[in-house]
This record gives C-alpha cells, sequence and structure tokens, in this order.
C-alpha cells in the first residue's frame, strides 16, 4: 500500500511552525548546506521560530562542539545525538527564562554525506528532531537515517531539506499517531528520491512504542524495501551491519523457528566457511522474513505477530531481516549495495523447484536467464538442504530433473559450485512442519522437542503463538 501524501507544501508546513509562536528551537546541519533553515526563512516569519542556525564543516570545529563519538565517525547516529543533546540544551538554557511560559522548545541536527564530485561515497544522512511535545515537557527524540537516491548534489540537499521541516512538522502535529509520522516523512517528494531504512522514536510519548514494530512500518509505508534487527532486538542499518562481511541468509516463516530451520542454518554456515575468505569473525548469519508469498503478494502479516517471531529468532542469537522482496536475485542485488564480500543463500528442495520455474519470472524482460545472470553474477552461492521424498529416503540435487531447455542450464550451474548440496546432521528433523507445530502449540498437543529449548521457554513464560497448556 502507497502512504498517503499531505496536500500541505513543505513551505505550508514551515509556516505553520513559524507562525505558532509557542515554537521555538535551532537548526544545526552538517555536511549538505542548510537546506531545512533555508526552507523556514522561505517561508516567512522565521524570525519568531528560529533561535540560531548553525553548521560546523570543519571537522575540528565539529569536535570541539559536540565531542568525538566512538568510531570517530562523523556521518553517525552518535553524532546527531551529540548535536541534539547539545542543541536542545543551549536553546532551554538560553532563552527559556525570557520566552512565554506556553513556549515548546526543540532543536533539528542533521549530520549528513552527499555526494561528492572527487569520490564514490556512501549517500546518506543521520536526521534527528528533539522537541517538547507540551511547555515544560521533558523532550522526545524522532532520528532517521536517510539514503539519498538522486544522482546530483544539489539534489540531494533539496530532498533532505524536505525531509528536514516533515520531521520537525510530523513531531509535532502526528507524534500521537507514529503511523501516520513515518508515512509524512516523504511529503512532497517523489518516490524512490529517498529511502528511510530505520527510526528511533525515544521520549514520554513514544513509551508503548514497540521499535521493532514501528519500524516494520517504514516497508508498508513505501520508505524502504527491508529493515534489519540485531540479537538484542535492536534495530540496525542495513550499510553498519553487513559493511565488508560476508552474508550467509535463509528465507523463511519461522512461525516458530524450529530445530530443522537451526540444522539449515548450522549445515549451511559449515559449506559456507569452506571458502578461504570467510569465517566467523567477518560474516553474519540473517534469517530473512519475506512480507510476500512466492508469487509476490503482500501476506499482510500483522507486525505483531512478525514481531513475535523476530524476538524468537533473536532468542537464538540470530540478526533478523524483514523485507519484501520476493525473488532470490532482488534479495542478492539488496545486499550487494552493501558488501562485495561472499553471498550464500540456504534454501530447501522446494525453493530450488521454484527458483527453475520459468512461470516465476513473468514481468521480467529476459525472463529466467535474466534472473539468473542476476543471481549468479558474482561470488553468489546457493546452498541446498536435502527433503524427504514421497517414498521416504532422501532426495537431494542430484534426484532433480528438469525439461531438457533448463537440464543444461541446472547442469551448469552445479558443475560450476554456484548451486551445492549441504546435509542434514539428522535426518529426523526432516519430519517437522512449523505449520504442525503452530498447530500443535494452539491445540495444547507435544511440540517442544520441533523446536530449540530457548524457544520452547519463550513461547510458554510469554504465552506466544497462540499457546494453550496441555
Amino acid at each position: 500500500m502507497h502512504a498517503k501524501v499531505s496536500s500541505r507544501t513543505t513551505l505550508d508546513k514551515a509556516l505553520r511552525i513559524n507562525l505558532d509562536e509557542k515554537k521555538y528551537g535551532s537548526i544545526a546541519e552538517i555536511g549538505a548546506g542548510q537546506e531545512v533553515a533555508r526552507q523556514f526563512f522561505l517561508a516567512g516569519a522565521a524570525a519568531g521560530t528560529i533561535a540560531k542556525t548553525m553548521s560546523a564543516y570543519d571537522m575540528q570545529f565539529s569536535d570541539a562542539i559536540y565531542g568525538v563519538q566512538e568510531g570517530s565517525r562523523y556521518v553517525s547516529q552518535g553524532r546527531v545525538k551529540a548535536m541534539l543533546e547539545k542543541e536542545y540544551t543551549l536553546v532551554v538554557e538560553r532563552v527559556s527564562a525570557s520566552r512565554p511560559k506556553a513556549s515548546r522548545f526543540f532543536a533539528y541536527a542533521a549530520t549528513v554525506s552527499a555526494k561528492s564530485f572527487n569520490r564514490k561515497n556512501e549517500c546518506h544522512a543521520w536526521c534527528g528532531v528533539r522537541v517538547q511535545m507540551y511547555p515544560g515537557a521533558e523532550p522526545s527524540d524522532v532520528i532517521v537515517h536517510v539514503r539519498m537516491r538522486d544522482a546530483e548534489a544539489e539534489a540531494q540537499q533539496e530532498a533532505l531539506g524536505v525531509v528536514g521541516v516533515n520531521l520537525v512538522y510530523a513531531a509535532y502535529y502526528y507524534f500521537e499517531d507514529p503511523k501516520q509520522l513515518i508515512d509524512s516523512l516523504t511529503d512532497n517528494l517523489a518516490q524512490g528520491r529517498i529511502e528511510i531504512d530505520s527510526i528511533e522514536l525515544k521520549g514520554p510519548y513514544f513509551e508503548d512504542v514497540n521499535p521493532c514494530a514501528i519500524n516494520l512500518h517504514l516497508i508498508r509505508s513505501w520508505k524502504t524495501r527491508a529493515i534489519m534487527i540485531r540479537p538484542d532486538g535492536s534495530v540496525a542499518v542495513p550499510s553498519e551491519l553487513l559493511y565488508k562481511k560476508n552474508v550467509l541468509t535463509i528465507r523463511g516463516s519461522f512461525k516458530p523457528v524450529t530445530r530443522l530451520n537451526v540444522d539449515m542454518i548450522e549445515q549451511g554456515f559449515k559449506t559456507f566457511a569452506r571458502k578461504e575468505e570467510v569465517d566467523q569473525s567477518n560474516s553474519i548469519v540473517l534469517a530473512e522474513i519475506s512480507l510476500n508469498d512466492p508469487l509476490g503478494n503482500d501476506l499482510n502479516v500483522p507486525e505483531e505477530d512478525l514481531v513475535v517471531r523476530i524476538q524468537l529468532l533473536n532468542a537464538l542469537g540470530y540478526s533478523v531481516m524483514v523485507s519484501d522482496y520476493t525473488r532470490y536475485f532482488s534479495l542478492r542485488a539488496y545486499f550487494r549495495q552493501y558488501t562485495n564480500h561472499q553471498i550464500g543463500i540456504v534454501l530447501g528442495m522446494i525453493n530450488v523447484r521454484e527458483i527453475f520455474d520459468e512461470d516465476r519470472y513473468a514481468g521480467v524482460e529476459g525472463g529466467i536467464l535474466e534472473g539468473f545472470g542476476k543471481l549468479f553474477p558474482d561470488n553468489t552461492r546457493l546452498y541446498v538442504y536435502p527433503e524427504r521424498a514421497d517414498d521416504g529416503s532422501l532426495s537431494d540435487l542430484s534426484r532433480l530433473a528438469f525439461n531438457d531447455r533448463l537440464q543444461y542450464l541446472f547442469k551448469h550451474l552445479i558443475e560450476n559450485g554456484f548451486i551445492r548440496d549441504i546435509e542434514s546432521s539428522d535426518t529426523e528433523l526432516l519430519n517437522i512442519y512449523s505449520r504442525e507445530v503452530l498447530k500443535a502449540i494452539a491445540e495444547g498437543r507435544d511440540w517442544q522437542d520441533a523446536v530449540p529449548d530457548t524457544v520452547a521457554s519463550e513461547i510458554v513464560e510469554n504465552k506466544l503463538l497462540g499457546y494453550r497448556e496441555r
């Protein structure tokens, strides 16, 4: 579904804030001009709203003002938080005594790496606003990570100016509806100019907001194609989580995550790690949940349902990715934005059959050949777990057969190591099906042996997935 677009222009929003004498604050922007401040000044009447604008481009000046963050990174979440803390504190200390008691103070901050004319750099920004929702209230923060998709620096700067105004406006006027807040962040911008792949809502008016659930709405509102969650449950920026990493991923429903899923991951990584450049220290394993069915239709899974699945995967120490990707070659292209290292995809035999089904490539101009060309251009491998055949025997890649037109393609991929078998550590695991386990949980039948002990404890303790006592 597409997010609703506000009928208010960027200047309309800026003017509404400017004309409200209760709102007063400062704007600090580093790295892409002072585009947000410019929008407020263009709208008019900014003198009653803006206490100060600033931009400390020199690194020594910036460090002197905001301190040095971990890793000495200037475009980082730590830096934008330091900026918000500094600027908001200064506004309150310097003008709260002289301003009307009804004042609601704010600080907007952005640290940006826009397109550079002399180097290839990631074009992204951390933007945040700290606001008092009501006079005298403890402040709340809204912080987003933005990727700029425009090809020219000037266009990137202009887009960030719009996002900044939207952010300040949303924090004041939509804080009671976080989903509407997210929907509004790209108002007055064409689809695809800006990607927002993480959001943090913090403060007294966001205490009941689940961080994972609200970040899932970024996908639903077309702000990004995927979000990532670390094992500790915190939301991660994909570029930071995947940077210079080998990536092994497995797609599944994980409702719930079973011992079969765990064995697929472990056996897949065992084979993945046979490559010289792959080890635990430079690799990440991602459990990926797609919001779509194999044909690309939205499954309309409630966010609360997804949060539970993520919680169970996190309990096992896995990082989780939720996406709206259907085809594996799109998933691979997504990873390749952030790393040029090895990519491994663990899948079952049924998924291999789907990949070789020509009907699945409707809308792809080059059909199945284009699909495979995009899936295997460099350092990408499929690791295939066996299945139980109808006669009860074990079935692996050697038992797969396709029509004459595709059999040679399949043989080429096998012989060149693009698709490889992985073993099962215990063939009894092949009798585990998530849907049957889920049914048993709800009916109070035996199911604990089908899932890891940690997962069983989480389900019982928190009464998850419709748990019913025996």
